[in-house]
């Protein structure tokens, strides 16, 4: 999926995308149908609320979904967002340059006074690419791709501060 989205650019549906990628897995038919059904039980990693709430800056989430499903998966969070920009709104999935434009409009700031946490490594080098002070939450504890050398990479956001 995260390989997909980032190499899609124009913004497709986003449970097309997900369909497809789960097709290509192996998945049964139907997987972003039940996706979509079981979005409502999503809830954010237990580090996400204090870490977020500890800041007083302004906030804003950039995400792949479509905007019904940004909008529930960030209402979810239960904490106040200035901005959120999904790929449906952008016209175009990370790491297009339109998602990461978007964002910095809405915050009225630009990317070099942003620090940008990303999920992914595709976010990470996207937001990078874009000007961003990147950290990557690698929670995985995936390898480091070289093209991240520079970025800081924590493994939760506990104890982070921008």
């Amino acid at each position: 999926y995260l390989g997909l989205t980032s190499t899609t650019g124009a913004y497709r549906p986003y449970l097309e995308l997900v369909e497809q990628s789960a097709r290509a897995v192996g998945l049964p038919s139907g997987a972003a149908g039940g996706l979509e059904r079981r979005w409502p039980e999503l809830s954010p990693w237990p580090d996400v609320v204090p870490a977020l709430s500890a800041l007083a800056l302004p906030l804003a989430v950039v995400t792949n979904c479509s905007e019904v499903l940004g909008l529930a998966a960030t209402a979810r969070v239960g904490i106040r967002f200035d901005a959120v920009v999904t790929a449906e709104t952008a016209g175009a999935y990370k790491p297009h340059p339109a998602p990461y434009r978007l964002a910095c409009e809405r915050l009225g700031h630009p990317p070099s006074q942003v620090a940008y946490v990303a999920g992914s490594p595709f976010d990470a080098e996207g937001a990078l690419a874009h000007g961003f002070q990147v950290t990557w939450v690698n929670r995985l504890g995936d390898a480091v791709p070289p093209s991240l050398s520079g970025v800081r990479v924590v493994g939760s956001l506990a104890g982070w501060t921008p």
